[in-house]
């Protein structure tokens, strides 16, 4: 008869592969070799006289039998790793929720909204990193992320909260605007871009225009700097829809010809696959998902700035 220890580490093992459907990628974060996840993987099938992945020249893929013992192991090691977390932390932390983004998304869109969060949850507190670098959420880091991206990453759950659109958008104040008359006119000005996967070649040829010079002449690392710029007059920016509505909205900025255009790329909450949140995250989890189901477009905040 296998000793409880001996079942904890085997599960263990298989749950990590089957998270990742990958013997190596789980390797990599449970720190043994392949062939060690491989061989607590054979060792747990042996003992249970079922097999729990089907072995191919691609990869591995689960059984009807994998895929129920996933499931569950899943949620018990989730539920062991909450509690061990919360049992290791003292009372201030268990209150606290920790959460990763980009600079330019709590500027624009978090922000504005963190006071109705206050008002109704004054004994939780947040600790909010910014940052490109994708957190790997070891022990001691985040309970979730919010990134931009297709919605897939290894390991982690991704739930949509935003679909985001992009845009052209310049300060009332610019100096060129009265010569833009049409989508086909903002390449004769100086363009601003972030380090978006979708630039401006994408927009200008999503909008039919084909062809044009659209080199953006300065590039900035945050899509925060670039609306600055854009709204001091240095040149066109292509905004993203969220990020760019405070802007709009005290009239900073104004959005010029062509249509919004989705950057095939929306924000997403991640966290580990493994792991259950936490109350109080998924409280906050929670409000930000009602946030965004509450969040008018972007669009509709540049007409009601109108006069």
């Amino acid at each position: 008869m296998a000793t409880r220890s001996d079942w904890l580490s085997a599960l263990a093992a298989f749950e990590t592969a089957a998270r990742y459907q990958n013997f190596a990628h789980a390797a990599e974060e449970l720190h043994l070799t392949a062939s060690a996840v491989s061989h607590q993987v054979r060792k747990l099938e042996a003992r249970l006289g079922v097999t729990l992945f089907q072995r191919h020249a691609r990869g591995v893929s689960l059984t009807a039998e994998g895929r129920r013992l996933a499931d569950s192991a899943s949620q018990a090691i989730g539920d062991l790793d909450s509690v061990m977390r919360e049992l290791r932390t003292g009372p201030d932390a268990r209150d606290t929720v920790a959460i990763t983004t980009l600079h330019s998304f709590v500027h624009g869109w978090l922000i504005p909204r963190l006071p109705r969060f206050a008002a109704a949850h004054p004994g939780i507190r947040l600790r909010i990193d910014t940052g490109f670098a994708l957190t790997r959420f070891d022990d001691g880091g985040p309970d979730f992320g919010i990134r931009l991206g297709p919605g897939q990453w290894p390991g982690l759950s991704a739930q949509l909260l935003l679909e985001e659109r992009l845009f052209a958008a310049a300060a009332p104040t610019y100096e060129g605007l009265a010569r833009i008359h049409s989508v086909a006119d903002i390449p004769a000005h100086p363009l601003l871009a972030d380090l978006s996967h979708f630039g401006w070649h994408d927009w200008l040829r999503a909008n039919g225009v084909h062809g044009a010079d659209a080199d953006a002449r300065i590039v900035f690392s945050d899509s925060t700097a670039m609306l600055e710029a854009a709204a001091h007059g240095l040149g066109i920016a292509l905004a993203r829809e969220h990020v760019a509505a405070p802007w709009l909205t005290n009239g900073r900025l104004r959005a010029l010809p062509g249509h919004w255009v989705s950057g095939r790329r929306a924000y997403h909450l991640v966290h580990p696959g493994h792991r259950r949140l936490r109350p109080p995250a998924r409280l906050f989890r929670d409000w930000l998902l009602a946030e965004a189901a509450a969040t008018s477009p972007a669009a509709d905040a540049m007409d009601n700035a109108r006069p």
